[in-house]
């Protein structure tokens, strides 16, 4: 196995140099909230699934295409193809997905499954 395959989702981001936005995970008696720092993706262009105890993310930032005439003399927005894969703390329903953004934000919001109340 090779160095970076062992590495966390997040190490082999900071690796790869791939994008990678930030991310909060938080979970309430009866669900849990996803928020992504994503401005300029729209949920349209976010794609959403579920593995085991995983959800995973993926999207693309893209950015207006320049004329090509000019130089950068900064360049610190990041863009193309992102995934996230995170873990979550709770089993939730795969059916019951809600999506909105807002100010930049992702907020995905998942219910609980009926047998992970209790936890």
């Amino acid at each position: 196995m090779s160095v970076v395959s062992s590495l966390s989702v997040w190490e082999r981001a900071r690796v790869s140099g791939a994008w990678q936005p930030a991310v909060d995970v938080y979970e309430t008696r009866g669900g849990v909230s996803v928020t992504i720092e994503l401005p300029g993706v729209s949920p349209n262009d976010v794609a959403v699934r579920f593995v085991g105890d995983m959800v995973l993310i993926e999207g693309q930032r893209t950015m207006p295409v320049l004329d090509g005439r000019g130089i950068f003399h900064a360049a610190e927005i990041r863009r193309g193809p992102f995934r996230l894969e995170i873990h979550l703390p709770a089993a939730v329903d795969t059916d019951r997905l809600e999506m909105r953004a807002d100010l930049g934000l992702m907020f995905i919001q998942l219910t609980k499954s009926d047998n992970s109340h209790g936890r």
